[in-house]
């Protein structure tokens, strides 16, 4: 077979996965209004696309404080932990596993989205940075707005917003998720924290590469307590810099976490890489220095071909190729890959964040021979 390792079982700490291709997080807004609650069609999407190994759901906040964007699903009320159950349910039906990914966007956020001002490690607003919402008279199309000005997090606040990651993670597997991945990156909360331009404390959470990890470290820790180890990953993007997060000591700072992450035993780290035309790569030297500190999964996500995520895997650098738009557009990606079939492409980005309908979300073909 031309790629052996993409289509090769994996154990990830006790759970078998049917191949290493993972299905990679990507916000839809497809939710149930009010409440944000996950619902059937969103089962039907994630059921249709389970061919994956592991899938890792939409990004979900933890709290209505959490919320940067309409129409994402939460993890904090009864009811749309009811209709997470009705995703688990069709993916596992399938024979994949599925992680809830838990969310706090911090300053990436407006009032005019949640209701309230945003929070962040520091009173520092992101530049250039949109978040959108759904007005009636555009026909439901997606409307960008710039994000507000946010408050400084009291410790208050730090304790509350640790407490809310715990509830959400009891949560996901009250919903049947065979685990939760913890969202430190692409320049929401915890990635403010971890960046010394979006973070100018003088506390024990500011300064030191040490203090800056200090957040997503009490976080990971407190959430492991809840629900085990092997049941949490992390994401990190540490050469993504957009929503104003350019920070020259963020890769010392990614290693430092490593570290503490390795210390903790989680299950794997997510590296969210660039994933537009002409982005950089990350360099294959960062990627050792990565594994020689974190011996546990490591997964790469970033528009790779799967010629390219077989070599990474034959190298031993990672363990796992997430892919995301060709997901999106592909229901049965492996099984395309393995054919050499046509690919679809996306067939309309109005549709990406629909805010409701089927079109562009449900409405993929699968290939014939499903």
């Amino acid at each position: 077979m031309k790629y052996e390792k993409l289509f090769e079982h994996y154990n990830m700490m006790g759970k078998e996965l049917q191949n290493r291709f993972l299905m990679a997080p990507m916000t839809r807004s497809r939710s149930t209004q009010p409440g944000d609650v996950p619902n059937e069609l969103m089962a039907e999407y994630y059921g249709q696309r389970s061919s994956a190994g592991i899938i890792i759901s939409e990004a979900t906040q933890v709290s209505p404080q959490g919320k940067g964007y309409a129409r994402t699903p939460g993890i904090y009320s009864q009811e749309q932990i009811n209709g997470w159950k009705l995703i688990t349910k069709e993916v596992h039906k399938n024979g994949s596993k599925i992680f809830l990914q838990l969310w706090h966007v911090g300053r990436v956020s407006s009032s005019k989205v949640n209701g309230l001002q945003p929070i962040a490690p520091s009173a520092i607003a992101a530049k250039q940075t949109n978040v959108y919402i759904f007005e009636e008279k555009l026909n439901g199309d997606a409307t960008f707005i710039p994000v507000e000005q946010p408050r400084e997090m009291t410790k208050k606040d730090i304790h509350k917003t640790v407490e809310e990651f715990v509830q959400g993670a009891k949560n996901a597997i009250t919903a049947g998720f065979d685990g939760v991945e913890i969202h430190g990156a692409n320049g929401y909360l915890i990635d403010q924290y971890l960046r010394s331009n979006s973070n100018i404390r003088t506390d024990e959470y500011g300064g030191t590469a040490e203090n800056r990890i200090r957040f997503l470290i009490e976080i990971t820790k407190a959430v492991v307590e809840a629900i085990g180890k092997s049941q949490v990953g992390v994401r990190l993007s540490p050469f993504i810099s957009f929503k104003d997060m350019e920070d020259p000591e963020i890769l010392d700072t990614i290693i430092c976490a490593a570290k503490a992450l390795k210390k903790i035993d989680i299950a794997y780290i997510h590296l969210c890489e660039a994933d537009w035309d002409n982005a950089p790569e990350i360099p294959e030297s960062f990627r050792i220095e990565l594994r020689n500190y974190f011996s546990n999964t490591i997964i790469a996500t970033g528009n790779k071909t799967p010629d390219q995520g077989e070599a990474l895997l034959q190298k031993g650098l990672v363990d796992l190729i997430g892919f995301g738009r060709n997901f999106l557009a592909n229901p049965d990606y492996p099984n395309r890959v393995k054919l050499n079939a046509k690919i679809n492409e996306i067939n309309n980005t109005h549709t990406l964040f629909g805010g409701g309908t089927y079109i562009g979300y449900t409405d993929y073909p699968f290939l014939s021979n499903r």
